[in-house]
This record gives C-alpha cells, sequence and structure tokens, in this order.
C-alpha cells in the first residue's frame, strides 16, 4: 500500500519529533523547594575575582532542625563584676522583701485586723469591779466568799465572779448571778457570738431570745421560766453583749425546790430590768 507524499525537509535539520505530552508535577512529602534539590544557580561555580573572597551560597533549609530560642547568656564570672553582681542582689533582695511582706499579712492578717477593744481593760478582780446593785434590794446579803478567776494571755484576756444571792434571813444561796468579760486579741468573735446568741432557741427548747438595742455593737436576752407555783421549777436570764472584740455575759438564775426557804423569788421581768441596768452600768466602769 503507497503512504502519502511527505512535504519536502530542509536540508541539514534533524526530523521533527512529534510533540511530547506534558509532564505534570509530582506530588512530594517535602516542602517546596525541595531541600533534597540544589538550589538555582548552584549547578556550576562562580566566577570569583584574584583576591577577593568567593561568595557565600545560601545554606538550604532543614524543615526538620530543632529551632533555637536566642543565645544562651554566659554565666557570670567567678571574681569581679561588680556592676552585674549588685544587680542580681538587688533582684534577690526584691524577691526576698515580697516574701517577707506576703508572709507577714498570711500571720497577722493585715492592718485591718487589729483588735478592736474599744478601750475595755479586764479586771483581776470582777467581783469587785462589777456593778449588781440592782439586785442588793431584793438580795441583801453580801457573798463573803465569792468565786473569781481571771486570765491574761496574749490571745485572751478574761475576767469571771460568781455570786450567792441570799435574802433577809436566808442561811443559803436563793439565787446565783455570775459576770464575765471577755477581751478577743487575736480573733474577731463577732461572726460566732451571733451564731451563738442569736439562735440560742433554735439550738436549747424552751428559752426565750430577745434582741436588746443601746448595748454594745449587738445584745441578746436569753430567758426561760419553769416554775410551777412555789417549789418547783427555775428562773433564768443571760445577757449577751458584744461590743467590737469584747464580749461580755451576766447571768441570773434561781431554782425552786420545797428545801429552799425562799418561796417567793423576784418575777423574770424584774429581774431582766436588772440585767440590762447593771450591764450597762459595769460595761462603763471597764473602759479606760
Amino acid at each position: 500500500m503507497s503512504t502519502p507524499p511527505q512535504p519536502p525537509q530542509p536540508a541539514n535539520q534533524p526530523a521533527q519529533q512529534p510533540p511530547q505530552p506534558a509532564v505534570p508535577p509530582q506530588p512530594t512529602a517535602y516542602p517546596y523547594p525541595n531541600p533534597q534539590s540544589p538550589p538555582a544557580g548552584a549547578f556550576y561555580a562562580q566566577p570569583t575575582l584574584v583576591g577577593q573572597p568567593a561568595p557565600v551560597q545560601p545554606q538550604p533549609v532543614n524543615p526538620y532542625a530543632v529551632p533555637q530560642y536566642g543565645p544562651v547568656p554566659p554565666a557570670p564570672p567567678a571574681g569581679g563584676g561588680g556592676a552585674g553582681r549588685a544587680v542580681l542582689w538587688a533582684a534577690v533582695g526584691a524577691v526576698v522583701a515580697s516574701a517577707a511582706w506576703a508572709a507577714g499579712v498570711l500571720l497577722l492578717g493585715g492592718h485591718g485586723d487589729s483588735a478592736d477593744l474599744r478601750g475595755y481593760a479586764a479586771p483581776s478582780n470582777m467581783c469587785s469591779s462589777a456593778d449588781y446593785g440592782s439586785f442588793k434590794d431584793e438580795y441583801t446579803q453580801d457573798d463573803s466568799s465569792p468565786t473569781r478567776t481571771s486570765l491574761d494571755d496574749k490571745a485572751l484576756e478574761e475576767s469571771y465572779c460568781s455570786l450567792s444571792l441570799k435574802k433577809p434571813g436566808s442561811s443559803y444561796a436563793d439565787a446565783y448571778l455570775t459576770i464575765q468579760l471577755d477581751l478577743h486579741r487575736k480573733t474577731d468573735p463577732g461572726p460566732e457570738f451571733t451564731a451563738t446568741w442569736k439562735n440560742y432557741g433554735k439550738s436549747h427548747t424552751g428559752y426565750d431570745v430577745d434582741t436588746v438595742e443601746g448595748i454594745g455593737d449587738e445584745a441578746y436576752l436569753i430567758s426561760q421560766d419553769t416554775t410551777r407555783g412555789s417549789s418547783s421549777g427555775s428562773r433564768y436570764a443571760t445577757l449577751a453583749v458584744r461590743d467590737g472584740w469584747v464580749t461580755y455575759l451576766m447571768t441570773y438564775s434561781a431554782y425552786l425546790s420545797s428545801y429552799d426557804e425562799d418561796k417567793d423569788p423576784p418575777a423574770l421581768t424584774d429581774v431582766t430590768d436588772w440585767l440590762k441596768t447593771d450591764s450597762k452600768a459595769t460595761l462603763r466602769q471597764l473602759r479606760d
């Protein structure tokens, strides 16, 4: 079979090759440019001039090299270096001073937590320092041997007195009166005082709790009357006062039985009035 005639080829020219399809770039796991390939222009040596240093070729970038975070500062010299040493000691001193200040705040509670004693002083003998004149009209005999204690500690100063109250002609105590003053030097008694006395009726059944105005920062009157006739039961009343970090208690109690000489104790309303009057007078006397 004959072939179609081909056009004449020019002399000394190679025969044309059929066009080759373009090969798409192959995917690679290495970032572009390929670190395994030499950089452009590095196939041939660069010309140099006599007496001139050869140009520095750029180094290929290794994407897996560990990054550097700046130069490591040199260690201070073993001796000398006055200025550097002064800066170092100044920094150390600042750290120590800050630590000491923080420790002082934690241990001492800061400047705002100092004891608020309102000028009160706890006497060594509360029995001779307290005013209980309101009870003396009813209980005329003095107690010749009252019980008294005192405590003087950096955290707490306390003075306490317990008196036996006797009516005319009584051989034994007809009632009892106790007085106690506490100066809290390290902790604020306010939250616990309020929780104890304001809620006294919740933790002790059968007691009445009344808020008293005009005495200290807060005051509560706790009372109970269980007398039945003239031969059984008791009458009890406590006035609890807080003034700043100072707490004060005055308590009256009378117990009736068939053996007691007193068959007619004072009414509880009279007792609570006496407690208020004598507590105000005593607290005034115990202030500097």
